[in-house]
């Protein structure tokens, strides 16, 4: 497999888990987001990704969350599911339920908190590469993992059989730039900005996509893709606008939270607009009223609300 083997690019949005207010998967809500990201034009969908809150989710309640998914979109468009797991055989379980509901792909970053050294990221990779049934996209995830893999550690694992894409969520645009420029004739690349500058890295490089910030701006997300692959420069940068000042005012360079956590963030932001966002689950906490206000704030201001 290579970056050929796969049609994944553009906007494919790592979207939030809808909870209710007991902390249970709200599958209800999950149906109505589901559909109303598709009708907004989505390239693409992430799903139990770090914005889905992987992590608090059981194996049977991932399967639960992937077979919704699948019965909703399998066919339709994209699917990829995040099967991060301390261990190479949970990552595997993880794909082969993620293969049976329909999804096209998986989203694996190294072990988080174990702080693995490079030839155990390798042996990791090596392991999932060989008995999963999907193709794969690293994930470089330095807040999660804290472990920001190097251009060398990814080019040796580009090479892996059922490699085709990295999402490179680095918080340094210049090791992303190198990444890509090294690795983007083998495997997909993820994680341009929707910026002036993101938006030359599309033109020039034909830069492949962006996953993340859970579609919260719904068809303008993409737009900012619709746009410059029709040629349409200005209509790119309005939507790159948008994009970029729910980035700078929400979250660090490093795209952490600014306040609260980037799930509740999300939550409050699709919920404020009458979208089924839903509640964050425990160790995630809701935001306090001045967080959401800041959230309103900018809504407000992008005439969202």
């Amino acid at each position: 497999m290579n970056r050929d083997s796969v049609d994944w690019r553009g906007y494919m949005p790592a979207i939030t888990t809808p909870f209710d207010e007991h902390g249970e998967l709200d599958l209800g809500a999950l149906r109505s987001l589901l559909e109303w990201l598709a009708g907004e034009g989505m390239h693409g969908l992430v799903v139990a990704g770090t914005t889905g809150e992987w992590f608090s989710m059981t194996a049977d309640e991932k399967a639960t969350l992937f077979g919704a998914v699948g019965e909703v979109l399998r066919g339709d468009l994209p699917l990829i599911a995040g099967c991060n797991a301390f261990t190479a055989q949970e990552v595997v379980r993880n794909a082969m339920t993620a293969e049976r509901s329909g999804f096209d792909g998986i989203l694996v970053t190294p072990p988080p908190y174990v702080r693995p050294c490079e030839r155990e990221v390798i042996a990791f990779y090596e392991d999932v590469d060989r008995e999963t049934p999907l193709p794969i996209c690293i994930y470089n995830w330095p807040p999660g993992t804290n472990i920001d893999l190097s251009r060398e550690t990814l080019e040796h694992l580009s090479d892996l059989e059922h490699v085709v894409a990295i999402k490179n969520s680095t918080g340094s645009p210049a090791h992303f730039i190198d990444v890509m420029r090294a690795l983007r004739d083998k495997v997909r690349i993820f994680g341009i900005p929707m910026t002036e500058e993101g938006m030359q890295l599309v033109l020039q490089d034909a830069a492949d996509g962006t996953m993340g910030a859970g579609a919260v701006l719904g068809r303008t997300q993409p737009e900012f893709y619709n746009a410059l692959w029709a040629g349409d420069t200005e209509r790119g940068l309005a939507a790159a606008r948008q994009d970029t000042r729910i980035m700078r005012e929400w979250f660090r360079p490093d795209y952490t939270a600014r306040y609260g956590s980037a799930q509740a963030i999300f939550k409050t932001a699709l919920n404020l607009q009458g979208l089924p966002g839903g509640y964050p689950r425990r160790p995630i906490l809701p935001l306090q009223e001045s967080e959401v206000a800041m959230v309103r704030t900018t809504l407000e201001e992008l005439g969202r609300l």
